[in-house]
């Protein structure tokens, strides 16, 4: 990175408390700053990315009302081609850019020019003053985050002239509507109408408003300037927070690796509110390239949503409006545990992902490093558990300053025990959404009403005649339960295999095994408890068939006990029955008519179910694989 060279004396950023020193009443020196781009001009200044062509400014003592010199300077742009409306409005070709100075090396010239104005105008700290909040906000600060410049802290605050006219002449019309030819029209000033060096009337003009409103009640003027928040602050959300829906926007289409910081690059120059950038996750606990942004105040959304399809590195981001509750949603959390997690200010926060459900705080301590440490040691870990106390997997852990958290992510993939860990950056906001979502969710996915009865036979079973795998790898087959259980599996009833999906349709990690009696069930959940498969160790443990029954039916077992699944009807209608069940996918919700006998490999027809169309995405969200004969998976039913 190339930061232009610090200028003598220190400009200050805050003229109130350095007039306090200054004999002399009223605001220091002025740098009145105009700046223009290859493509939009006025109020759609910056909009459309593309790179600052000109600058021009001239200093003025306030005080004195002495005018420094008036400065022109060409930028050199990256990409040559100008708008018609730039090329008309400028006079300027691509060839006169193609000589000019880049923009690092412009902003060196600026600074030692205008410190040697403001030397020769009786000196003190300076302030920029803008026409509007554009040149800055959406061309100065972006561009120069594109191209990894550090601009000197002369342009993280600033006058808007618009604002400081409206001051004085509030009948006006809005702030955001003035332009410095209706400000002169209203102030009754004579402008140079001869002069067509562009930017230089610009200059000329906002000198003289500002010499007109000096000459009036100047107790109010320049007392407060605008500020660029040079850096993102992270911070909790609450569920009872009020957020004002014009303050949020709904970012589209990020990187999955993009980070809060990278969100808040993208919106560099605009001060985005404390832990206001909450990145979006899918239903799998993964970033789905979403991420809601709460700004300071409107203003700075309106701007925000002009960036809609700028760029971040080679993808294209979509801004749109978004609202104070979906903010809250997202972001929100009412856990007191997260909340002292996060109570702790400028922290970085990394996620780990994929830890054994065995490690505790001195095993992550131990696989980070002395080299990384944690904020807190212990106390800086959070390890995010199921409602039931079982671990996740995941944790999250603070650092003090972005160079231990680069350190740590450097252990990216790292090996602890015989898993490899995943670290990668995290939010504030993801914290809350990863506590939230394990929060609420049970220990197995449950019905909000009762559906239908499970497509395919349980045969009654007597005392805890089934086991429960639990702990599944997600990629785990029939075939690898099968020679997971060894020398049990021949003990496995016909049609005994049932695999849990979640409400997603993705493997939840759970099976249930029907054995042969209470006899075998016991055998095989002592000899394979714990045991290995894929690098994970499965939990096997002897269940009932009522029990398994009604998980399937979306029921909770935990250690506490069983839940029973939220169904109003008698527990005799969901029982096990042999049956044979026809689908019904005719646009019609009328059952039809079922074959007048029942097809080979059926089982014997005692009772006929029906699945309305209706019913069908309700079903999938609580989907079961279908049952498969431990030794023929995929071969037809036969009857037992």
């Amino acid at each position: 990175m190339t930061p232009p060279p610090s200028q003598p004396p220190p400009p200050g950023s805050n003229p109130a408390s350095d007039s306090a020193t200054d004999p002399r009443p009223g605001p220091g020196p002025l740098v009145v700053l105009f700046g223009a781009t290859a493509g939009a001009m006025g109020p759609d200044l910056g909009s459309d990315e593309t790179d600052l062509i000109l600058l021009v400014w001239q200093v003025v003592e306030p005080r004195s009302r002495q005018v420094g010199t008036l400065h022109k300077s060409l930028v050199r742009a990256e990409a040559a081609a100008l708008s018609p409306q730039c090329r008309e409005a400028s006079g300027l070709s691509a060839d006169s850019l193609a000589r000019a100075e880049p923009l690092d090396k412009v902003l060196q010239q600026f600074s030692q020019l205008v410190s040697g104005d403001v030397a020769l105008l009786g000196g003190g700290p300076y302030m920029l003053c803008t026409d509007g909040q554009q040149l800055l906000r959406q061309v100065l600060h972006p561009e120069a985050s594109r191209k990894n410049l550090v601009l000197p802290d002369t342009f993280f605050s600033f006058y808007d002239l618009r604002r400081e006219f409206h001051v004085q002449h509030p009948s006006a019309c809005p702030a955001r509507e003035l332009t410095v030819a209706t400000m002169a029209q209203d102030l009754g000033l004579e402008t140079d109408a001869t002069e067509d060096d562009f930017g230089v009337w610009e200059v000329k003009t906002m000198v003289a408003v500002i010499l007109h409103l000096l000459e009036g009640p100047s107790g109010q003027l320049f007392s407060k300037a605008e500020v660029v928040k040079q850096k993102y602050e992270t911070g909790p959300c609450s569920k009872a927070d009020v957020v004002d829906s014009e303050t949020v926007v709904r970012a589209r289409g990020l990187p999955w690796q993009s980070s809060d910081q990278d969100v808040a690059r993208f919106f560099k120059g605009l001060n985005i509110a404390r832990g206001g950038v909450a990145l979006c996750l899918n239903a799998q606990g993964r970033r789905n390239g979403e991420a809601l942004i709460r700004f300071v105040d409107s203003e700075q959304r309106d701007l925000a949503l002009q960036r809609h399809k700028h760029h971040m590195g080679v993808r294209y981001i979509e801004v749109y409006k978004a609202t104070g509750e979906e903010f809250v949603k997202i972001a929100g959390g009412t856990s007191l545990e997260v909340a002292r997690f996060l109570s702790r200010e400028d922290q970085v926060i990394l996620r780990l992902r994929g830890l054994p459900f065995s490690a505790g705080p001195a095993d992550v301590l131990g696989f980070l490093g002395p080299e990384c440490p944690v904020t807190g040691g212990a106390d800086g870990l959070l390890f995010v558990r199921h409602p039931d106390g079982r671990p996740t997997g995941d944790a999250f852990a603070l650092f003090a300053c972005e160079e231990l958290a680069q350190a740590a992510l450097r252990r990216h993939k790292g090996i602890l025990g015989k898993r490899y860990i995943e670290l990668f950056r995290s939010t504030a906001a993801e914290v809350q959404q990863v506590l939230n979502r394990y929060a609420s969710s049970p220990l197995l996915p449950t019905l909000t009403a009762p559906l239908l009865p499970i497509p395919f036979p349980l045969a009654a079973g007597t005392g805890r005649d089934c086991v429960r795998l639990r702990g599944l790898p997600y990629t785990a087959t029939i075939e690898d339960i099968l020679s997971f259980l060894g020398e049990a599996a021949a003990d496995i009833r016909p049609h005994g295999v049932h695999m849990v999906l979640n409400q997603q349709g993705r493997p939840s990690g759970d099976a249930f095994i029907q054995m042969t009696s209470a006899e075998r069930a016991l055998a095989a959940a002592q000899r394979c408890h714990k045991k290995v498969m894929k690098e994970r160790y499965v939990e096997v443990v002897p269940c009932s068939t009522e029990e398994m029954s009604r998980v399937l039916m979306g029921g909770t077992l935990g250690r506490s006990g069983l839940s029973p699944p939220p169904c109003k009807l008698p527990w005799q209608c969901w029982a096990p029955c042999r049956c044979t069940l026809y689908f019904c996918l005719q646009a019609s919700h009328h059952p039809p008519t079922p074959p007048s006998r029942p097809p080979q490999h059926s089982f014997p027809l005692r009772r006929q179910l029906y699945i309305p169309l209706q019913h069908w995405s309700r079903l999938l969200g609580c989907l079961l694989l279908p049952p498969l004969l431990p030794t023929t998976q995929g071969q037809p039913l036969n009857s037992t």
